[in-house]
């Protein structure tokens, strides 16, 4: 996540919400109440009414669109722009299931707060995709260290982790095949896999 968050309070203007996007290059921003509880965000999609309303006839775009939307297109400040409860996801929560919330949620980004609702950061599709710039070094020695080593300590053949553009493939003969689909999920849980070629097999156990 980003620490450094541009924020509003509920009575932040309309005018002074865009300026903040346009200068911070941002999509959205999280509304605080308080000691920074966030109460709501307002994203471009919410400011965007007010340009489409604006020498539109209001009889026709009552029938034709929700009556949010007109709301917001006659909205001067955050707190009657704001999208609320606002979506976040708190800070011990995995990139997984960030990613998770922001696609069925249908956001670009994503408050992040602690136990009390408190902003911490934010969190944006960006930030995200970042971890498959994981080197694949780095990749296949988080492998061997917390998956291979610990679900087959004793293979009748060494097992052989590589790793190429993000996908792991590995290689080897053990003895308790029921362990192998384990390591599938576990390695293609690993932040940064991009796939997983699982090529283990079991040894003959006659």
């Amino acid at each position: 996540m980003s620490c450094a968050v541009v924020a509003v309070g509920r009575g932040a203007p309309f005018k002074d919400i865009v300026a903040r996007m346009e200068r911070w290059q941002v999509s959205a921003l999280p509304v605080l109440e308080g000691d920074g509880r966030v109460v709501g965000l307002v994203s471009e999609a919410d400011l965007l009414p007010k340009e489409e309303f604006r020498d539109s006839d209001p009889e026709r775009f009552t029938r034709q669109h929700r009556l949010s939307d007109l709301a917001k297109a006659g909205a001067l400040t955050a707190e009657e722009l704001m999208s609320t409860p606002a979506v976040t996801v708190h800070s011990d929560a995995t990139l997984a299931e960030a990613a998770r919330i922001m696609a069925l949620r249908h956001v670009k980004r994503l408050p992040v707060v602690n136990s009390e609702g408190l902003l911490e950061g934010v969190v944006s599709r960006g930030d995200l995709l970042k971890v498959f710039l994981r080197p694949d070094n780095d990749l296949a020695d988080e492998i061997r260290r917390d998956i291979v080593d610990v679900l087959f300590p004793a293979p009748v053949e060494p097992v052989h982790i590589m790793v190429a553009d993000g996908v792991a493939t590995l290689t080897g003969r053990v003895r308790d095949a029921a362990r192998i689909p384990l390591a599938v999920r576990m390695v293609r849980g690993v932040e940064g896999v991009v796939d997983v070629d699982c090529r283990i097999t079991a040894a003959d156990t006659d």
